[in-house]
């Protein structure tokens, strides 16, 4: 595994990390625990130090999950990542900004972006407890909240910090604009925000910004949710409530199935999967720190670790950039 620290952080942390969103079952059509569990310890026995979760998977359930399949490990050897700010309680309305309204186990609860002092300090006790740890090593805003002044966010993440309870201060989905005002008031260590081989957009003003800032970037759907697997090209069909029967639809499968088969013998060549070449393809681009993958039961946990091992030559990755820009699919 390769290991990066994170922006101006002491943070050292596998360039592949578990993400979790799956995991939580929460727009994923449920979650199979057992399977859960085999996922996060076979990415551990793999190399794979990083863990990131949030409170909104699963509503608790994926920081749970993390909490209780870790807990006789050694913690000094795990870094733990998780976020703050998607509340479901309904306590917020007249505050924090309306996002959706989600259903989860039978029942609907509007979810709100709300990120004041308060909820924050709040937010990260709860999130102690299900992790079953004294400190957070990055505690990230999940999404910006317009009704909070990024100022207070900023300034109880500090509070955070000097108490002992995060290591770092991250937020995630934001602004290259927004960026820059958190660091008026907090050392930010990093931004998560969605990066794919068809989504590309923060080359132009994220990635500048953090990287003149020593502020590390994590790319969050790498895979775009599986899609660039191939394995839905092949006959694999969702769950109804599954959210991809949607989020699939903003891109042009035609186009994207076709881009794939041209990669293919890329990966046939080095005995890998597709989701491997994409993922290592991810790891080596300008101003990527590191790159989340989700993974479900074990086998995908294993295949995402060894993506790192993946060699591209300098042919092979001019090859596959080629064939991006020939198919038009940055965005």
């Amino acid at each position: 595994m390769e290991f990066r620290k994170l922006g101006k952080t002491d943070l050292n942390l596998s360039a592949i990390t578990y993400g979790s969103f799956a995991i939580g079952g929460t727009m994923w059509a449920g979650s199979v625990k057992k399977d859960a569990q085999e996922a996060i310890l076979a990415s551990i026995d793999n190399g794979i130090t990083t863990l990131d979760t949030a409170p909104f998977y699963g509503f608790g359930f994926s920081e749970e999950l993390i909490g209780e399949t870790i807990k006789d490990l050694d913690r000094s050897k795990i870094q733990l990542l998780t976020k703050f700010g998607m509340v479901w309680d309904g306590s917020n309305k007249e505050k924090g900004d309306f996002m959706w309204n989600q259903e989860h186990e039978g029942k609907t609860y509007p979810i709100y972006k709300y990120a004041s002092k308060a909820n924050v300090i709040k937010e990260v006790e709860e999130s102690l407890q299900r992790l079953k740890t004294d400190y957070i090593d990055l505690l990230q805003l999940h999404w910006p909240d317009s009704t909070t002044p990024i100022e207070e966010t900023m300034e109880a993440l500090q509070r955070l910090i000097e108490q002992g309870k995060i290591l770092a201060a991250g937020v995630s989905n934001y602004t290259a604009q927004q960026m820059l005002e958190a660091q008026k008031s907090i050392s930010l260590a990093s931004n998560q925000v969605p990066y794919s081989m068809l989504k590309r957009g923060i080359e132009s003003k994220v990635i500048p910004t953090a990287i003149e800032n020593e502020i590390g970037i994590i790319a969050y759907s790498p895979l775009e949710r599986g899609l660039l697997s191939g394995k839905f090209f092949n006959g694999e069909s969702l769950k109804s409530e599954d959210h991809r029967n949607g989020y699939f639809g903003q891109f042009n499968l035609e186009k994207v199935k076709s881009f794939l088969e041209s990669i293919e013998p890329i990966a046939k060549d080095k005995q890998v999967s597709l989701s491997q070449l994409v993922l290592r393809w991810t790891t080596l681009q300008f101003g990527i720190s590191i790159v989340l993958a989700g993974a479900r039961n074990k086998e995908q946990a294993v295949s995402n670790a060894k993506a790192i091992e993946v060699i591209i030559s300098s042919d092979e990755m001019q090859f596959i950039n080629t064939e991006l820009a020939k198919l038009s699919l940055n965005q």
